[in-house]
């Protein structure tokens, strides 16, 4: 273990995974006017009932319920809750409700309140994932109409890079969608969006999950080749399927919040018996929100089935070297309460590791996140803590900070 004595202050965190609540003015001021009226409307209404079936939340309006902002489009609606924008609230507050943006911590929203807000926290920059279009973009996925769904993408992406983060300084990373439905149209995308200098897609974590072909088939080989070129990386968040894992269909939702890493176990697993990373060898992939404790055994576990079953495994002519090969070559992954992948971080990997705060999430720990990183990190050493809370993130996304150091840590 990578130990060292007294505390000490802490680098600036860069966290790279949090969340923005989408304006109510975005598709009014980004989409192509030919397509607003079947575009995504804003409004505002009270919510009625809410039902957990088949892992996913249904909700109705109410004119007597509490008042809530919402989304409509192609006739399906999606509320804020509060847990989404769970920030400022106490713990007994972070509840299913509804919420206004007026009623939600400011930041959710406005960028400049966002930086604020990273200051008070100990955050330099910050990556943020989509809340209406859903982790990776599955609400344009499922929309009939595709031709205003790739509009929907791209107008999402223009206010992503040019109003979202376009007056921060560097410090609001952009975080780009693709068409998930058209392999070529994503490509396509990528390809714009690395122009103007955006180097992180989200993308699904078992995209089988949403109806879409899988990893093994080759048929997102064009999308991984672009990235790789690019130089995108390919960012997969828990929930990112549209599936949380359970024990049960019945079970409490706080099941699914226990075992949340798992989709993420699940996904690593799948690429790195897929060849794509050996097809790949410059292409990055980026777990968000998955936690690392899990991931020791999970390496120990695929190189065991490697060496010992990858005759009627199916691998022995794919995957050239064990599969901790590539995880320690290409794979990034994101913890902010995980003390025991701490204690296992040399397996874990200390060039593999970043951090987060998920912010507004009801997990994030905003603005406690200085102590906890300083909590976490505190055996570590200077440079070990370096990495984890801010160094590797810089070298992940190519980020303009601290070049000297980063080049020299990883030289």
């Amino acid at each position: 273990m990578v130990r060292e004595g007294s505390a000490r202050p802490i680098p600036k965190v860069i966290s790279v995974d949090d969340h923005v609540i989408e304006p109510s003015h975005l598709f009014d001021v980004w989409l192509p006017h030919k397509y607003r009226e079947r575009g995504p409307k804003p409004f505002t209404a009270g919510i009625g009932d809410l039902q957990y079936i088949g892992g996913k939340y249904r909700f109705t309006t109410d004119p007597d319920g509490q008042v809530t902002d919402w989304w409509e489009y192609e006739g399906e609606i999606f509320p804020y809750k509060r847990i989404i924008a769970a920030v400022g609230f106490s713990r007994d507050e972070m509840t299913l409700d509804g919420i206004t943006r007026e009623q939600m911590r400011r930041g959710c929203w406005d960028p400049k309140a966002r930086l604020e807000d990273m200051d008070l926290n100990h955050v330099e920059a910050s990556l943020c994932f989509p809340t209406f279009p859903r982790f990776c973009g599955q609400t344009f996925a499922e929309a009939q109409d595709k031709e205003v769904a790739l509009a929907c993408v791209r107008a999402y992406n223009d206010w992503m890079v040019e109003e979202w983060c376009g007056d921060s300084g560097g410090r609001l990373i952009p975080l780009c969608l693709i068409p998930l439905w058209d392999v070529e149209l994503a490509v396509a995308e990528i390809r714009r969006n690395a122009a103007r200098g955006v180097r992180a897609v989200t993308f699904s974590e078992i995209p089988t999950y949403l109806g879409l072909p899988s990893i093994h088939s080759g048929y997102w080989d064009p999308f991984f080749a672009a990235c790789e070129e690019t130089g995108t990386v390919v960012n997969m968040h828990i929930g990112s399927s549209s599936q949380m894992p359970a024990a049960s269909p019945d079970a409490p939702p706080a099941v699914q919040a226990t075992l949340s890493f798992n989709n993420a176990m699940s996904s690593l697993a799948d690429f790195l018996f897929s060849g794509v990373l050996v097809r790949f060898p410059r292409l990055t992939l980026a777990y968000s929100e998955g936690q690392m404790g899990w991931i020791p055994y999970a390496l120990e576990r695929a190189d065991d089935v490697w060496r010992d079953h990858r005759a009627w495994g199916g691998v022995r002519d794919l995957i050239p070297e064990p599969p901790s090969t590539y995880y320690y070559r290409q794979v990034f992954c994101c913890f902010f309460r995980d003390k025991h992948g701490i204690d296992a971080i040399e397996a874990v990997g200390v060039d593999n590791a970043t951090f987060e705060t998920d912010y507004p999430h009801v997990d994030s720990t905003w603005p406690h996140t200085k102590r906890v990183a300083a909590e976490h990190v505190a055996g570590l050493s200077e440079d070990v803590a370096y990495k984890l809370l801010r160094g590797n993130a810089i070298r992940m996304l190519g980020l303009p900070f601290d070049e000297g150091r980063v080049t020299a840590a990883t030289a």
